[in-house]
């Protein structure tokens, strides 16, 4: 049986993903504070990159669930296929 390849996930990419996070949040957070607007300008320039930050984790969590869902099911499908093929005996003769 070849077993599909799981991505890893290495530290390194991990604090890649974390410090880009990082660095887009602040400098959009720096532009809005350095921006020459009214303050309720900012406010809701602020509010709307949050709810922007929130929209695009939740999204990542729906993919992220609906990937492991499929992922799940081929492996129910898979184990019952095994289990069907493993009982199978192509050598047993059925008395009539």
């Amino acid at each position: 049986m070849n077993k599909p390849l799981q991505p890893s996930l290495t530290s390194a990419y991990f604090a890649q993903c974390v410090i880009s996070f990082g660095a887009a949040l602040g400098g959009v957070a720096l532009g809005i504070v350095y921006l020459p607007v009214d303050p309720w300008i900012r406010a809701f320039l602020a509010v709307a990159v949050l709810y922007t930050v929130t929209s695009a984790f939740g999204l990542a969590k729906c993919v992220r669930d609906r990937q492991e869902l499929a992922h799940m099911s081929t492996r129910v499908d898979q184990a019952r296929l095994d289990k069907l093929l493993s009982e199978h005996d192509p050598y047993k003769v059925d008395s009539v």
